[in-house]
């Protein structure tokens, strides 16, 4: 299995040598050097544990029956993955069941070699289904540029589903636009004789480039983000969580782990304030591509 790890790694950092060399447009704006870096793995609350990397954010849902896994992240960060699974004293091969917030490559690139490497259920909601199984070549918006290992998707899911293991329950909620089968998790942790709502955001951005008007490729797109506003508002949350750590603190809240009486991550105003601030980004946007649409 180390072999096969280390194949994996100088495999990938050839073809990354070669993108920067500029023999591909897979060359994507929104990469971010923090989404390779480790980033130790820690408890959040219950049986739910944070295991990415220092940007892109991974979840461990430990139950009796097996563990849940959030996002695969990229290829590289797989080992990583592994790593923080088993620092936390889990096993990695104990992974039974693989969910992701979107099908964007940053978030499920790696999901082929963790299906292959545990044998996890792969669950993916009904309308980035295709994308994942075309390797990101069915994107709507990255299709020519953003491709990865193909993936046969074992569950389709839809809004509302629920996904249930050892006594865990978690809902899939649709949260359209950012991808058009973007989910948002949520699900119930006991800590401490106390239980907590939980939100893991899949993704309210409105990336460089996306087309708000007069989209061919995805027409509904600024509905879907206008139901994702609904729906994010509509949810209770006491523990927020995200698709990235910088959308909910990571970093500041981390280091507050064991300096503060309260858990840092219990953070239902901050919740409110950052999806506030992401439908006011998003109208704006809107607003300025409705204005260029009327006055080409």
């Amino acid at each position: 299995m180390r072999h096969f790890y280390r194949e994996r790694a100088a495999i990938l950092a050839a073809a990354t040598l070669w993108l920067l060399m500029g023999f591909s447009p897979l060359v994507h704006a929104q990469n971010n050097p923090d989404w390779t870096v480790p980033f130790p793995p820690f408890r959040i609350a219950g049986n739910l544990y944070y295991v990415g990397s220092k940007g892109l954010a991974s979840y461990l849902i430990t139950t009796p029956q097996g563990n849940i896994l959030i996002n695969s992240d990229l290829e590289a960060n797989v080992p990583m993955i592994k790593s923080s699974i088993e620092k936390l004293g889990f096993n990695y091969k104990n992974t039974k069941v693989l969910l992701i917030s979107h099908a964007h490559f940053d978030h499920d690139a790696g999901s082929a070699l963790i299906k292959e490497s545990t044998g996890a259920t792969y669950m993916v909601m009904d309308r980035d289904v295709a994308v994942v199984e075309s390797g990101g070549k069915a994107d709507f918006n990255y299709g020519s540029s953003s491709t990865y290992t193909p993936v046969k998707v074992d569950r389709i899911l839809h809004d509302g589903d629920k996904v249930q293991l050892g006594g865990t329950v978690l809902v899939a909620h649709l949260t359209p636009g950012h991808t058009k089968g973007c989910t948002t998790w949520t699900m119930k942790v006991t800590d401490s004789g106390k239980t907590y709502n939980v939100v893991i955001i899949g993704s309210p951005n409105v990336n460089a480039g996306y087309k708000l008007v007069n989209n061919a490729a995805y027409p509904q797109i600024a509905s879907d983000y206008e139901r994702t506003w609904r729906v994010l508002k509509s949810l209770r949350c006491d523990i927020f969580l995200g698709a990235h750590g910088d959308y909910f603190g990571l970093l500041e809240k981390y280091p507050r782990m064991k300096q503060d009486v309260l858990n840092p991550f219990i953070d239902p105003d901050g919740y409110k304030k950052y999806v506030a601030q992401k439908e006011k980004d998003f109208y704006a946007e809107l607003k300025k591509q409705q204005s260029a649409a009327r006055n080409p």
